[in-house]
């Protein structure tokens, strides 16, 4: 008989945010499955899926996902199969999910066959898990762990509120309809040096329109001090939508340096650096302003990265320098960096990528 797991269920996030062709990834917190002390999903090769625990489900439904993983309810799929992981934007098998069997054995629990299912039946031999499972859960501690949701729901998620300072035209506008489109609430105002205090610490963020003055910055910034909030304050970049919506949810980002997936991002006009602390696909996406003021987007990378330091060649990618600065995103699932693109002079070199030697 196979040794035992522990069970445990941890908050999760798939961050939201806007991409590069003006498209929206949804925002959506939720419960990840936690087994002998890991994230289940982590162990799924950078997977971008939710569980069926999701902060945003109806009560009805949540609660049904939760009497089903306790087997109290019918599975939804063929064989005794159970969705863990789903697409974060549909609930469809059309897009693929990840899948198992859940069963009794006896007094234990069992998670077996996982695999990766786009239709009724899964072919176990070309898209199983073949490293991943059989666990083995003491019935009690896994029954406990989800009856507490029957109970008290899905714990609550961090504030994501940001306040804008700047006028209600055009990027602070865009921006806002941007930050909620992915899930984070945005107001804008001109005064808020002159806010209350509690309404101040509801606040995440607070991000200044580059028409802000030093002076209009400097006294909300004290305002917020006053408040005792502990808000990160976002300084003015360049008027693009999409860094700034990056910009904003990388300050929204609480977790650890050394528990983020991005641990480091450094880049010049040479090359980007790239630091990851786990296996994990990672995009890099350059954004400037041309001399016409019209926003510039270069795909940079797309490529699954191993643990480590990983260089990037950008040697004339970028294009001139942008008006307000050049800038580099890196996202991956549930993480996001933004860095300024420092000036350096020198031509083509090569470099190393990881393990591979590029030509620059």
């Amino acid at each position: 008989m196979a040794e035992y797991a522990t069970f445990g269920l941890a908050p999760a996030t798939r961050a939201g945010g806007v991409l590069p062709d003006g498209g929206y990834q949804a925002h959506r917190d939720f419960l990840d499955f936690i087994v002998d002390g890991r994230a289940l999903l982590a162990r799924l090769d950078d997977l971008d899926a939710v569980s069926p625990l999701a902060a945003d489900l109806g009560p009805s439904i949540f609660t049904a996902h939760v009497r089903r993983l306790l087997l109290d309810a019918e599975p939804p799929l063929a064989d005794g199969r159970y969705v863990l992981y789903g697409c974060p934007e549909c609930e469809g098998l059309a897009c693929g999910a990840v899948t198992a069997v859940i069963e009794r054995d006896g007094p234990d629990i069992v998670w077996r066959d996982f695999a990766w299912q786009t239709d009724e039946t899964p072919d176990l031999a070309r898209d199983g898990y073949h490293g991943i499972g059989p666990f083995r859960f003491r019935a009690g501690e896994y029954r406990a762990t989800l009856e507490r949701l029957l109970a008290d729901g899905i714990p609550e998620a961090a504030a994501r509120r940001v306040l804008l300072v700047g006028g209600r035209v055009a990027v602070p506008a865009r921006l806002a309809a941007a930050l909620r489109s992915i899930g984070v609430g945005a107001e804008i105002t001109r005064d808020a040096a002159g806010a209350a205090g509690e309404e101040l610490r509801t606040y995440a963020a607070v991000a200044f329109d580059p028409t802000v003055g030093e002076d209009e910055r400097a006294a909300v910034r004290a305002a917020f001090a006053a408040a005792g909030s502990d808000a990160v304050v976002v300084e003015p970049l360049a008027p693009i939508v999409p860094l700034l919506v990056a910009r904003i949810e990388e300050a929204l980002q609480r977790t650890p340096d050394d528990r983020r997936p991005l641990t480091a991002l450094t880049a010049t006009t040479a090359e980007a650096h790239v630091e990851v602390s786990a296996a994990c696909r990672v995009r890099l996406t350059g954004y400037r302003l041309d001399r016409l003021h019209r926003v510039r987007a270069h795909d940079l990378l797309d490529a699954r990265l191993e643990p480590g330091r990983h260089t990037v060649p950008l040697d004339g990618r970028l294009g001139k320098r942008g008006k307000g600065g050049t800038f580099v995103v890196a996202r991956t699932f549930g993480d996001v960096r933004v860095a300024r693109v420092k000036r350096v002079s020198g031509g083509p070199r090569e470099i190393r990528f990881g393990r591979d030697r590029l030509s620059g």
